[in-house]
């Protein structure tokens, strides 16, 4: 093992004072549904937004001064960008850092604010790591890799001493993985002071290496598919990471997009938590049922990071609503004269449906002349209430058809 406690447990005396103790919290709703105690570590509220800043500081504080002197590079899908940005700004040191050319602006934008120069180059995680090597040979800097040191496991593996601390008595740790340095240094660290302790690592189906890895006993490189998930979006795992998985991760399992952004939604509405895509995942496994879980043991899942695009966040929302059945779309005909409008909104009101937006539509839908096609979008309580309100519309002499979701190719 490359990795020891020892080495975690020197990161965290580096580490004091620098990043903030983040809370875990009990997850009331979802451990009523699975029947067991669900815990979330809040890692979103971390310094820079994610656990990164744990293994970049930790990494950037143990390079010589000479190391230091020549700067420090990365490639980064956006969270250790911002992690060793904010490491070497607290260090004093140069960061030059690339970012895939379609990473989320937020993550750009918090990287060059610690004063870090970002260079947006290639389209993948993998593309951008592979330029950022090419001006450290050309520059001299100092590479600090995402995942792929024992210095960065170690500080992330900070976690792992936090949540024994704070649940000694957890029966399972659910971590998400990207290159895997998170999960390795909080196995390690789990597995260490804890008995009987399960660690389940969760990666986005669009990307997802290790459990191929594991099966072919080395690092392989996954088909890459568009994902929310981005900081998890790593086509191969690391080659000091993944025997580490091997050893202590007991599964991985994988969850969707549609998943994921589940996660999102439960994080923000029920543990009052903004969260992205990878830090969701491991609680997105837990709400899909892809871990079991005995009755009443205590699970906690690590919330990785919250540096989701505003925008981004919002289209999650909106459409794990629609898919819930709390926005609808009607689709009918009213007669093209003044008020008839007005008289169709006015039985959506008596429904006790909210509209959110109405569109008219006249030669498109090919309306019989002399009326005219109206698309709504409505707010409603839940799938029974929109069906309550279809069955009061139709009451009132409209014919409604009722718009389904799209049934798209990922």
């Amino acid at each position: 093992m490359t990795v020891k406690l020892a080495d975690i447990e020197g990161a965290r005396e580096i580490l004091k004072g620098v990043i903030n103790p983040t809370p875990t919290i009990f997850d009331e709703k979802l451990s009523a549904e699975l029947h067991a105690r669900i815990y979330l570590k809040a890692e979103c509220l971390q310094r820079s937004g994610s656990f990164k800043i744990r293994g970049a500081y930790n990494t950037i504080s143990r390079l010589s001064d000479e190391e230091k002197s020549r700067g420090v590079v990365t490639g980064s899908a956006g969270n250790h960008a911002q992690a060793v940005a904010l490491a070497a700004k607290l260090h004093g040191i140069k960061a030059t850092i690339v970012l895939p050319e379609f990473a989320p602006l937020t993550k750009v934008m918090a990287t060059r604010s610690h004063g870090a120069e970002a260079i947006l180059k290639g389209s993948t995680f993998d593309e951008a790591v592979a330029y950022s090597r090419e001006l450290g040979k050309e520059h001299g800097y100092t590479y600090v890799h995402a995942f792929d040191d024992e210095r960065v496991i170690a500080g992330q593996g900070t976690i792992g001493i936090e949540i024994a601390e704070k649940l000694p008595d957890v029966n399972v740790i659910v971590v998400p993985i990207g290159g895997g340095g998170l999960i390795s240094g909080t196995a390690i660290a789990a597995k260490t002071l804890l008995k009987n302790v399960r660690v389940i690592g969760v990666q986005a189906a669009n990307v997802a290496a290790v459990n191929p890895s594991l099966a072919a006993g080395e690092p392989v490189e996954a088909k890459h598919q568009p994902s929310i998930a981005d900081g998890i979006a790593v086509k191969r795992p690391g080659n000091l990471t993944l025997p580490i998985i091997r050893d202590f991760v007991d599964e991985v399992v994988e969850v969707t997009e549609d998943e994921i952004a589940r996660g999102i939604f439960h994080c923000v509405t029920n543990a009052h938590l903004v969260v992205e895509g990878a830090g969701a995942a491991g609680a997105a496994a837990l709400i899909a049922r892809k871990i079991k879980l005995g009755e009443n043991e205590t699970a906690c899942a690590v919330l990785a990071g919250g540096n989701i695009d505003g925008n981004l966040l919002n289209r999650v929302i909106e459409q794990v609503m629609v898919r819930q059945g709390r926005y609808i779309v009607f689709k009918l005909l009213v007669l093209d004269r003044p008020g008839s409008l007005a008289a169709l909104l006015e039985s959506v009101a008596e429904s006790g449906a909210n509209v959110m937006e109405v569109n008219h539509q006249r030669a498109i839908w090919l309306a019989p002349l002399g009326y005219t096609g109206i698309e709504m979008i409505l707010e409603v309580r839940d799938e029974r209430h929109g069906r309550d309100v279809h069955r009061h519309l139709e009451k009132a002499g409209y014919h409604v058809e009722r718009e389904g979701q799209g049934d798209w190719e990922e």
